[in-house]
């Protein structure tokens, strides 16, 4: 590998305000006294990002933000992006809309094949992550938990990148055979991204890693004599340059002596396995899996590749058995920072991948869908993802205890936000007449023109105090995990508006529910212990009324729990802070103001999905989803040009659903 040395740029017109100078100060020393584990306890609203982009800017490392979700880690990409304009900025999560791992069910004889669908575009961006980081040391990768799945061996990742230049000689024959070895396939129809096209004396390249632009390379008797770099779209000449540099078109790029040398590891495992099989009268196993594995096997003698090649990839690696996967990890440079945001539910994703993946790929490989090494294309455990660290930040507003323990309870802490807003009072009222209290406290918070969450621990008491309260004539709605994109946009649209009064839910802790209508947040049931009433998700639920210069948030139980009452002394301890910091500095707080543009949101995409359900030509059907999608996807890109990273995210979503109607 190797790294072209390039220093940050953080341009903003912001300075650090608040406590944002202090956590800087204080995060920059701990790394600079060799601290492998540091905490960042980041009240809401209160500029995480912008104290580690400045972390970033001064320690110039390469830097891993681990997110816990796509919709986050779309946001953070964005405001690196535009914080660092002049430095690297990647976006590395799985490359599937949709993703249906190959598994097996025993208790059914079922088998259910891989599906999924491929998303060019987060395919291309991650090519882009691993290209930057094995050239560039300025380099920031906003990724999920895709982080710390296999992928291959960075090495010889590196290896497959060749430089052409003006002048060089080197046969027309060779040039394609670089190509089709390092994952280019030819297409002379169509400039897709990871093709090429050869007519004459004239290659034209798309790298794998953008559909805007590709390289047409002109050759004469055995030599380049001009490289340009085209418009993909129109084909004009976007540049002319002496070299270029063709990164790998795939994940998964092997040298045709090494692949023939795995191939001969994969017959020779097959055999074996074929063996166990047999010998413990397991045919229809072995059947199985000799069919499988030869027909993989012949396509990867032929092409070089073939589906599902990622089960291939210990052997491809020449890995022993039980070693852990190459990861996007192995990409960085040895002194790089890692950032865990949401570290409260990042961890908890981390620890929980290995097992769960482990469980699915045991009964392919008992009954005959796999070879064992099969079970070596994993996610990293957690003991080999700490391993791999260098130095970690955790930022959260609710610390877990996990990174807590790892810096024996002591945290850095940014409370004030800058902007003035002071967290909600917290009320403990008695639960009985608490239905009634409920529908008082809304009807006073419509009159002011704002909104309200209640919030409950089950489904079925969800779904009967929403019915309760429309029979009262409360305009409410109940929000639930099996609502679609769509649908949950167009309630929380509605809420906004004035539609509904009211949202029910179970677990309002989702991304996307920080509306600054909403006021006041009721939590029924407050004093039961529980994953949605401990300390943590009562500090993270209170905060859905933080954004309301308003805000109050009534817990309705019968007892102080434990729980309750150390969310009330965190809640009080931030509110103090935050009030003497607005005494001081003479700051009005006021409730964010967030404008409701239904040109970028759902409502046209809903309409639409009704509108065809009710035709009869598919074909038109198609169309017309395709008309919306197209439109959609232009406001995604404006939305998320001008920063409003919720928008962006909830469009992007809505774009695969309406995908997959398209498809149905």
């Amino acid at each position: 590998m190797f790294t072209r040395e390039t220093k940050f740029q953080l341009i903003s017109n912001h300075k650090p305000a608040g406590d944002q100078p202090n956590a800087i100060y204080d995060l920059i020393q701990g790394l600079n006294e060799n601290k492998k584990h540091q905490v960042l306890l980041g009240a809401t609203g209160t500029g995480k990002t912008f104290t580690m982009a400045n972390v970033i800017n001064q320690m110039n490392r390469q830097t891993l933000v681990l997110a816990h979700n796509k919709t986050l880690a779309m946001q953070l990409y964005y405001e690196f992006k535009e914080l660092f304009p002049n430095n690297r900025v990647e976006y590395f999560v799985s490359n599937f809309d949709f993703f249906q791992p190959e598994a097996y069910i025993p208790s059914k004889d079922l088998y259910i094949d891989k599906d999924a669908r491929q998303n060019i575009e987060l395919d291309m961006m991650r090519l882009s992550a691993m290209n930057a980081l094995v050239t560039r040391n300025d380099t920031i990768v906003v990724a999920s938990v895709a982080a710390i799945y296999a992928s291959q061996n960075p090495v010889d990742y590196a290896d497959a990148f060749f430089e052409l230049n003006i002048n060089q000689k080197i046969s027309k024959r060779e040039l394609l055979t670089f190509l089709v070895q390092t994952g280019y396939t030819r297409n002379d129809v169509e400039n897709a991204p990871g093709t090429f096209s050869a007519k004459g004396d004239i290659i034209k390249i798309v790298p794998g890693w953008t559909a805007n632009m590709m390289f047409r390379i002109s050759m004469f008797d055995n030599e380049i004599e001009m490289i340009d770099i085209l418009d993909i779209l129109t084909g004009a000449v976007i540049n002319k340059t002496r070299t270029i540099t063709v990164y790998p078109a795939q994940a998964y790029v092997t040298k045709k002596d090494k692949l023939k040398k795995a191939i001969e590891n994969i017959k020779v495992e097959l055999e074996e396995r074929l063996k166990y099989f047999i010998d413990n009268g397991l045919l229809l196993e072995a059947e199985r899996l000799e069919q499988r594995t030869k027909y993989d096997l012949e396509s990867l003698e032929e092409f070089g590749f073939t589906s599902g090649i990622e089960n291939y990839s210990a052997q491809l690696d020449f890995r022993a058995p039980g070693q852990r996967p190459f990861t996007l990890l192995d990409y960085f440079q040895k002194d790089f920072l890692t950032i865990i945001d949401e570290s409260h539910m990042m961890v908890s994703q981390i620890k929980g991948m290995y097992n769960t993946d482990r469980s699915r790929k045991q009964n392919l490989v008992d009954y005959g869908f796999r070879l064992p090494s099969a079970m070596d294309n994993r996610p990293l455990n957690q003991d080999e993802f700490f391993a791999l660290q260098n130095q970690i930040i955790y930022t959260s507003a609710t610390p877990g205890d996990f990174e807590l323990e790892k810096t024996n309870n002591q945290f850095i802490q940014q409370i004030i936000r800058p902007t003035g807003l002071v967290d909600p009072m917290i009320e403990v009222r008695k639960s009985e007449g608490q239905i009634e209290d409920i529908i008082n406290e809304i009807q006073k918070r419509k009159n002011q023109n704002e909104r309200v969450f209640v919030t409950t621990l089950t489904i079925r008491m969800s779904e009967d105090l929403t019915t309760y309260m429309q029979e009262r004539g409360v305009k409410a709605a109940y929000l639930h995990s099996e609502l679609k994109t769509l649908e949950r946009s167009e309630i929380l649209n509605d809420l906004r508006k004035g539609v509904y009064d009211v949202i029910v839910g179970v677990n309002l802790l989702r991304e996307g529910l920080d509306l600054p209508e909403v006021s006041l947040v009721c939590i029924i049931d407050a004093d039961k212990q529980g994953f949605l009433r401990n300390t943590r998700s009562l500090i993270q639920t209170t905060g859905r009324a933080a954004r309301n210069v308003n805000g109050l948030v009534i817990f309705y139980a019968n007892t102080m729990s434990g729980a309750m009452q150390e969310a009330i002394e965190e809640t009080s301890r931030r509110r103090e802070i935050q009030i003497a910091y607005n005494q001081k500095n003479n700051i009005t707080p006021k409730t964010i103001v967030k404008s409701l543009n239904d040109t970028l949101l759902t409502e046209k995409a809903l309409k639409i999905v009704k509108k065809v359900q009710g035709m009869k030509s598919i074909k038109t059907k198609k169309e017309l989803i395709q008309h919306t999608i197209d439109q959609i996807r232009s406001d995604m890109l404006k939305a998320a040009k001008e920063l409003d990273f919720e928008t962006a995210a909830t469009l992007r979503d809505t774009i695969i659903e309406l995908e997959q109607q398209k498809n149905r």
